[in-house]
């Protein structure tokens, strides 16, 4: 899925204006964003306010993401292996900020079957590539630790997501069963026990929007998952630290690939 650098230099903050653009849409539109989420719940409904509140941050990581993709010169061997970090991410990148702005327009016309299309393929997209194509984090890095905030942050919101419209687009007023309950246990305390510090983080953050979205006994079975996700997280991040400050394998490349690229 590797792309030219200057592909890269445009597909990515296109695709960013797109998916901003939509959200814009999504908010001012009327029937907007919110006006769907009340009234299609469901037990994953979150509290709507912890999307925006993630939301906002993690615009300002992409633009420093987007802006070190502008920044760095391929043709400079130092910037090189900087910058292949980068545009390794940005198909990924650009699918996901497509898909979530399309998204929109089948959420804000109460479509939420259609609209499930598009998080299904952003979510799994973000999990596929933090899960098997992104390369450790080298601390030396910026553009090395911004990929990985952006990627994890994008997987972990795409992970809230995929349970929200899933949920509200096919169990509406639904009430948890015994076997979802087990599953959302399971699937959180799983992906805590793989995950580091970042996307570890995202899956609690996920499970408190749950929690206060939420009611009675499955509210309180839900935040007692959130602390124990958190406490899995910190103990198998403080046992195995999983960052270091070496060489990626990206520094390796050929210097023949960057006339490939360019």
């Amino acid at each position: 899925m590797g792309i030219s650098y200057s592909t890269a230099k445009w597909l990515a903050p296109t695709a960013f204006l797109y998916d901003f653009a939509c959200q814009q849409y999504g908010l001012f539109s009327k029937p907007n964003m919110l006006d769907i989420h009340n009234q299609n719940m469901s037990f994953w409904s979150p509290q709507p306010q912890f999307i925006g509140a993630f939301f906002f941050p993690q615009q300002l990581f992409q633009l420093a993401w987007l802006y070190r993709l502008y920044k760095l010169d391929p043709q400079k061997p130092t910037e090189r292996g900087e910058l292949d970090q980068i545009v390794d991410f940005v198909p990924y990148y650009a699918l996901g900020n497509v898909c979530i702005g399309t998204w929109l327009f089948f959420w804000n016309q109460n479509r939420l079957d259609l609209s499930n299309i598009f998080v299904c393929i952003n979510s799994f997209t973000q999990l596929y590539y933090i899960t098997s194509k992104l390369q450790p984090m080298n601390t030396n890095s910026t553009s090395s630790v911004l990929t990985h905030i952006v990627s994890k942050t994008f997987a972990g919101i795409g992970v809230l997501d995929f349970l929200h419209n899933t949920s509200a687009g096919f169990f509406k007023d639904a009430a948890p069963s015994t076997a979802v309950k087990v599953l959302t246990g399971l699937g959180f305390a799983v992906g805590s026990a793989l995950s580091d510090w970042i996307f570890g983080g995202c899956l609690v953050y996920d499970l408190v929007a749950l929690t206060v979205g939420q009611t009675g006994d499955w509210r309180k079975l839900l935040g007692a998952y959130a602390v124990g996700s958190a406490a899995i997280v910190g103990a198998k991040n403080l046992a195995r630290p999983p960052y270091n400050g070496e060489g990626s394998g990206y520094e390796k490349l050929a210097k023949d690939d960057v006339q490939d690229r360019v």
